[in-house]
């Protein structure tokens, strides 16, 4: 079993939230067009000035999906 890594992108400022729920969408289609293993993805309101977007990755696709999407950090995923 491989490690799942979760991949994170922040927004700030008073349209954080609509940004990272947008990104998600888009997420969400790559996961579809690279038919990658996992699809689990989200985003999450912390408050009105910071919002993020995530997916999960295996250790396998976190190289490549990396360097393509250009996360701001990143997890271990222990969901």
């Amino acid at each position: 079993m491989s490690r799942k890594i979760k991949l994170i992108w922040d927004f700030r400022g008073p349209a954080s939230a609509k940004t990272a729920e947008h990104h998600e969408i888009h997420l969400k289609e790559y996961i579809t067009i690279k038919k990658l293993p996992i699809n689990i993805t989200g985003f999450q309101i912390i408050n009105e000035m910071y919002a993020i977007a995530f997916m999960v990755v295996t250790d396998e696709n976190m190289i490549a999906v990396r360097n393509t999407l250009k996360p701001h950090r990143g997890e271990v995923y222990e969901g």
